[in-house]
């Protein structure tokens, strides 16, 4: 078990032993672990210049690229705290998320929307890298368990929560995962979710350096752009969406011979994709569940092919996650209830980990409150640690007095081999409170409803078979690919 440091010295095994090899491969080019030292170095003395101390945030509204990740490393040399703000978003959401964190200094690329007094454009950035005149005080001080990077996430609410984490929190999952994967510096982890979400940037730099290996940026999630990637560098562990692994699997002569892992997370993953992809490419994907309070990985299926239906991998040896009812009580292995997370208290990885530090709330940190962290999550924990999520909730669907779980239900649907994905989400209803709706995309022809609500009533209660059926092109997603839940009811056609 390797002891854990600062970021700042996160290459530091790397550059002795191996400071030529290629840190990081992204589309403007590549640097070796000394030159992203160097990189990391000029970046922490340019926001130095531009005022930045430790605790101020820093905010990235950047492409994926290399000048991100030389940013993220800058940051954490400093002690500020990295935020990062998507380029997707639209001009009122970039705000959003600014208003939040408070950024002194923004980091802007060419599709950042927001005209803050503390942006910093591409041509001014470029420029104070490479003057490289400032140096921040030798001997900064810099402490492993204080804020260091704001994750957002919106739950079921749709308001951004912004999620704090020390350093400690963004290296233990690279350190647990490169251990108990045996990665070494053949890894080159290949990541195509966009570096403004904090968890991307905890799995590939901040891990593969942990390893010796090489963090490959992707700048593409089309998935002629994937398979491009893969294949032209030679990535060996990339993790996707399960729509990107849906188009991959209809896909069995691209090249992923490279491949020795694949992902899958962000949202469910049916066991018929699972099975379509390694019929496709030879490799089962390793279904993953994380959190963004976590933060990223809580359980994974192990390495060596091993996997179970229905669930989402076995609990990573730094955490304890077991289900808990209403009351707060921890329930036997096995029983259903909410899905709550604390450190582990025995084997190697034992009292590392810390609960996230809190909510950044009007300039300030909100602690969380004490003991395990509720995620919100039903599910259970078996006695070998293998975990299964039945639903959020939140998200409970409550048809006259009877529960109805989404995840349940969309899971059935999803079998069909027309349905690229679905959303389950409840229509109000007088009589019954409410009632249960499914929006399923599918570009191709009008589906057969009737055959749908046929394939949920051989595998549903008839409770849970939804009453009312639309069909989209595309259902709204956000850039991890989870289906946005607010406003989906808006797209349910109520008319029988």
């Amino acid at each position: 078990m390797p002891a854990l440091r600062p970021i700042a010295r996160v290459l530091d095994d790397a550059l002795a032993t191996r400071p030529e090899a290629i840190a990081v491969e992204a589309a403007s080019g590549s640097w070796t672990y000394a030159d992203l030292d160097e990189q990391a170095s000029r970046a922490a003395g340019a926001l130095w210049s531009l005022g930045v101390r430790p605790g101020d945030r820093v905010a990235a509204c950047l492409p994926n690229d290399l000048d991100i990740v030389a940013a993220f490393h800058g940051a954490q040399r400093i002690g500020a705290v990295w935020a990062g703000i998507g380029e997707a978003l639209t001009a009122a959401e970039q705000q959003d998320l600014h208003e939040v964190c408070g950024p002194a200094v923004v980091l802007a690329g060419p599709r950042c929307l927001l005209e803050t007094p503390g942006r910093v454009d591409p041509d001014r950035w470029a420029d104070l890298l490479a003057r490289g005149r400032t140096t921040p005080p030798a001997g900064l001080a810099l402490d492993l368990d204080a804020p260091a990077g704001i994750g957002f996430t919106s739950g079921t609410s749709g308001r951004p929560k912004a999620v704090v984490h020390s350093q400690r929190n963004l290296l233990l999952p690279g350190a647990v995962l490169v251990a108990t994967r045996g990665w070494g510096p053949e890894l080159r982890k290949g990541d195509s979710f966009p570096m403004t979400i904090l968890n991307m940037l905890v799995l590939s730099t901040l891990l593969t350096a942990q390893a010796g290996g090489c963090a490959v940026v992707m700048n593409r999630r089309d998935v002629s752009g994937v398979v491009d990637w893969i294949s032209s560098r030679k990535v060996t562990v990339w993790n996707g969406a399960p729509a990107q692994l849906h188009d991959l699997a209809a896909r069995p002569e691209a090249d992923l011979r490279s491949l020795r892992e694949v992902w899958s997370g962000g949202s469910d993953t049916p066991e018929a994709l699972r099975t379509a992809f390694a019929a496709a490419h030879g490799l089962v994907p390793r279904v993953t569940y994380g959190l963004s309070e976590a933060p990223t990985v809580v359980a994974i299926d192990p390495p060596d092919g091993a996997w179970r239906a229905g669930s989402s991998g076995q609990v990573l040896p730094h955490y304890d996650v077991a289900a808990y009812d209403d009351a707060g009580n921890r329930l036997p292995a096995g029983e259903l209830g909410e899905l709550r997370l604390a450190g582990a208290t025995s084997g190697p990885w034992a009292g590392l980990w810390r609960p996230l530090l809190g909510y950044w709330e009007q300039g300030r940190v909100r602690p969380p409150e004490p003991g395990p962290f509720a995620t919100g999550d039903v599910g259970t924990v078996d006695g070998d640690g293998w975990l299964s999520v039945l639903d959020r909730k939140k998200l409970v669907i409550i048809r006259g007095g009877a529960n109805v779980y989404p995840l349940e239900v969309e899971r059935v649907i999803a079998t069909h081999p027309d349905v690229v994905r679905v959303a389950v989400c409840p229509v109000p209803d007088d009589r019954l409170g409410q009632r249960v709706a499914a929006v399923v995309e599918s570009a191709g022809p009008p589906l057969d409803m009737a055959a749908l609500a046929e394939l949920c009533r051989r595998e549903l209660s008839p409770y849970k078979v939804p009453e009312f059926w639309s069909q989209v092109d595309a259902l709204p997603v956000n850039a991890m690919g989870k289906v946005q839940r607010a406003g989906l009811s808006d797209l349910v056609d109520t008319r029988r």
